[in-house]
Formats: structure tokens, sequence, C-alpha cells
């Protein structure tokens, strides 16, 4: 679920020529959890081709970047590594969420509810090496650099960020307190989405972590007290009974980190007794010193159209809509070289 701090932090909305010419780098498992838990069947079923294999992932990552690509956008995927010790009990509570919603599938299908099984299907999402090595291969052969990252891929995406980018794409809020300079939200969702009265626009949104510590009165330190007292994905659920707005107050009113934790240490302390302690040290370094590489070696490759179409083809995507798309992609890169000529 990621860090929950929406309701206090200032964003704005853009568009998506706001964002021309800037190199956004994705968090790619973020990007590939949202394409299959919402492209799906109205009974919660994935896409799939003739063999089974799911194709929704291949689907979001074609149509979606080839908008970014028009829209003259220069996106790179970065891919999660293992994750750090402190976040598998929260792997294993995810785990249990989606055994629970498996099971409230199942039982919405005997009941024939096809609402109730797209509700429960989009809990049962789950990436496996197959999902992840396809995506790589097609991002590549659009000539959209892939990134492995160490460990997490939002920490590393941060970092690119600050140090070669503009900003980090993602719909997680985790990538602010790993110092990302701005978060772009909603930018590899669809553009538009139809609802009971009728169809919205979509735009992306820019959270500034500059103006996100300005507004709050706090620096990137105390950013990451707070997102510890809310609950972070070392840490779910952060301390029972303070939310987002209760946490600001505390953070503003002892400062320093070790005075913010004394403050509520008894409060940890209480939670260590049910099994739901945390050492907040361990969680504040992981956000201060992530593991990161460093040395990156960033190239936009070929736009590679028969490998396009090789690996699309064989997943069964209709030939047709393969060709309009890169049709349309074609024709945005004619007039972008007719205006620069002019």
């Amino acid at each position: 679920m990621g860090l929950q701090i929406g309701d206090i932090i200032p964003r704005r909305s853009i568009t998506f020529a706001d964002l021309k010419d800037k190199t956004i780098f994705i968090d790619a498992f973020n990007a590939l959890y949202q394409f299959i838990s919402s492209i799906r069947q109205p009974d919660g079923t994935p896409l799939m081709d003739s063999k089974g294999r799911i194709t929704s992932h291949l689907s979001g990552l074609f149509y979606r970047n080839i908008s970014l690509l028009i829209d003259g956008i220069k996106p790179i995927y970065v891919f999660d590594g293992k994750p750090p010790s402190l976040k598998y009990r929260t792997l294993g509570e995810r785990e249990q969420i989606k055994n629970k919603a498996k099971e409230e599938y199942e039982k919405a299908k005997d009941e024939e509810d096809i609402e109730s099984m797209g509700k429960y299907s989009r809990q049962l999402s789950r990436l496996n090496e197959e999902i992840i090595e396809t995506s790589k291969t097609l991002l590549i052969a659009m000539g959209i650099p892939t990134i492995q990252a160490p460990s997490e891929g939002e920490s590393q995406a941060a970092f690119l960020a600050k140090t070669y980018g503009y900003a980090v794409g993602s719909q997680d809020y985790d990538t602010l307190l790993f110092g990302a300079p701005r978060l772009i939200q909603n930018l590899t969702l669809a553009k538009t989405k139809k609802t009971v009265s009728g169809t919205i626009y979509i735009s992306p949104e820019i959270i500034e972590l500059e103006k996100v510590l300005h507004t709050l009165q706090i620096n990137l330190d105390q950013l990451i007290c707070l997102g510890i007292l809310v609950g972070t994905d070392y840490n779910q659920g952060g301390i029972r009974g303070i939310g987002q707005k209760r946490a600001l107050q505390i953070v503003r009113q002892y400062h320093q980190p070790i005075l913010i934790f004394q403050a509520v240490q008894k409060q940890i302390e209480q939670q260590a007794e049910t099994g739901n302690g945390f050492n907040w040290q361990e969680i504040f370094q992981l956000f201060h010193k992530p593991s990161i590489n460093p040395n990156v070696t960033l190239e936009f490759l070929k736009f590679d159209e028969a490998k396009i179409r090789e690996i699309l083809l064989s997943y069964d995507f209709s030939p047709e809509r393969i060709g309009n798309q890169l049709a349309k992609l074609q024709e945005s890169k004619r007039q972008l070289a007719q205006k620069t000529l002019f």
C-alpha cells in the first residue's frame, strides 16, 4: 500500500505537454502492478493470449509508453532488486491479504457476482519472472532504457532523478522520503476514465519535494520521521492512533528524530508486546542511506519496430492495432522534424 501522506502534502495538476523533453524515472514494479490490476475483463480476469499467458502488462507498457513518447517525454524504467530484510514482514502481510482476497473471489465466483469478482481479483495481482523479463524486452525494443536496482527501485529512481533527470513517476509517495526532487503521479494511468456520469480526463499531478517541505515547515529528516510514524513499507501501519495530521504535529513539536521517537516510545513498546513493534533507527537509515547503484549508464536505444511487432504478435496482439500505434508515433516524429526544420 505504501506511504499514506496524500492528505497533507501540496500537489498541482499539470499537462503532459509540461513534461515534454523531461526524463522521468518510472518505478517499474509500481507501474506493472498498476497495469495488471487495472487492465482486466469486467469479471477481473486479466488479459491473456491463447496460451493462457497474462498480457495486461504488455498492453499497458506498449500503449501508455507510445503515448508518452508521442508527448515527447523520456521514460526510463527502474526495476526492483532484492528487498531489504525489514520489508519481508510487509510482504508477508500482503500475501495474507491476497489469500483473503482469493477466498472472497472464489465465493463471488460461485455466486456469479461479477462486480465482486472484479473487485477482489485486483487484489490478487502478482509479478513473476516471465512478466518482469518480457516487460524489459518490450521496453528495450521500444528504445526505452531499463535500470536494474540492487534493492528498492524507488530509492534508485529517486537517486537518478536527483542526479540525471527531472522526476520519479509513481503512484506511491515513498520516493519523496528517498529525496526525489519531484514525484509525478498518474503518468502511466489511462488519460481518460469512464464513470457513471461520463468520461473524465485524468491529468498528471506533480509533487515537488521543496514545496512539500516548505508547506509542512519541516526538513527531509523530519519528513522521514513523519513517514515512520504514519507507516512505511518497513513498518506497515506505523503507530496505531497516529494519522497524518497528528504525525505532523509531533514532528513539528519535537524537531529532532531522537526526540520525536522518545515522545512516542511508550506506544512503540506497547505495540511491540503484540508483535507490531519496530526499530525506528533501522528504518530511518534505510531511507537516509539506501542501497543504490551510483554508477548507472543511461542510453536511449533505437526504436525497433520489427522487434516490437515480433514480441506483441507472439502474444496474440492485433496486427492492425499495433500498426496504428506505430503509425501515430511515426507521424508525431515527422511533425516534430518539420517544426525543427522550419
